[in-house]
């Protein structure tokens, strides 16, 4: 006889929520969200909901109404929800974009951008004596993941920020957009200097990634006490964490992020503050 399958059904009354994006299918959202809400038990679901841009605002309005609780937005609707939401959480002003929305009681569509936190977090799990405020902290790139970086960072007290981009003018105009005198722009390529005394070294670009040109720094003048991490999580072990590694320092991969970044949303939508598991980034990791 074979082993007896475990049906998830749904009530009447279930928790609604999804991901919205076009294309939406690489997302790994509704595998993460489906994995805590198997294992919390939670009468609800989680779906992918690919939408054409043109559709968007109507669609993100119609799932209001028909009672969803939130969704995730992800490329390319990050910015374009703004327009959308009634009401915008300080953070995801100053980081100018949304990537989570919350449909309240009384009807207001919410915006909240959760991407500084889920990096904070990833930081706070993998090195749990880390102390943002410790040191300076050089951030390759200026694109929108950089920027929710920087946010969190600087609410996080850091006393410095060494921005760099391949584009010195981009870096520079993220520089003003924040409008931080905590940030500098390191105009060129980062050197021993801008490393010797780092608390933090961090990869916002996708340099490095499979499928991308690999990215090119020297880390020889980097502190054997700064942490390295990337944002990039395929591979899980960026070159440049393996070459931190190699060199004794501590590092951090980009999937953490991910994952905590989600956090907030479940709890919203949920009622649970989930937690992230070894187990959990197993599942996320593994082929569907």
């Amino acid at each position: 006889m074979s082993n007896p399958v475990a049906i998830h059904t749904l009530s009447g009354i279930s928790r609604l929520a999804g991901v919205m994006g076009w294309p939406v299918s690489h997302s790994k959202s509704p595998r993460l969200q489906g994995y805590w809400l198997a294992k919390y038990g939670v009468d609800g679901s989680y779906m992918p909901l690919p939408v054409a841009p043109e559709n968007f605002a109507a669609s993100v309005r119609a799932l209001r109404d028909l009672g969803f609780a939130g969704v995730n937005v992800t490329i390319p609707f990050k910015q374009a929800v703004f327009t959308v939401c009634d009401e915008l959480s300080d953070r995801a002003k100053r980081i100018g974009a949304v990537n989570t929305v919350t449909f309240s009681a009384d009807g207001k569509i919410l915006g909240d951008n959760t991407d500084g936190f889920g990096f904070i977090e990833n930081l706070r799990q993998s090195v749990p004596d880390i102390d943002f405020s410790s040191g300076p902290a050089v951030i390759l790139g200026a694109g929108g993941a950089s920027r929710a970086v920087i946010v969190a960072l600087l609410d996080e007290n850091c006393p410095q920020i060494r921005l760099t981009n391949r584009t010195a003018k981009r870096a520079h105009n993220l520089a003003d957009e924040i409008g931080d005198d905590r940030i500098t722009v390191v105009n060129g390529p980062i050197g021993d200097a801008d490393l010797c005394d780092a608390s933090l070294l961090v990869n916002t670009t996708s340099l490095g990634m499979v499928g991308q040109p690999a990215l090119e720094i020297d880390l020889a003048g980097l502190a054997q006490n700064t942490i390295v991490t990337d944002i990039v999580y395929a591979p899980l072990k960026t070159d440049l964490l393996l070459q931190a590694e190699a060199r004794g320092n501590q590092v951090v991969d980009g999937l953490g992020m991910l994952l905590h970044q989600a956090r907030p949303g479940f709890h919203k939508w949920f009622g649970i503050d989930p937690v992230v598991t070894s187990a959990l980034r197993e599942f996320v990791l593994s082929p569907v």
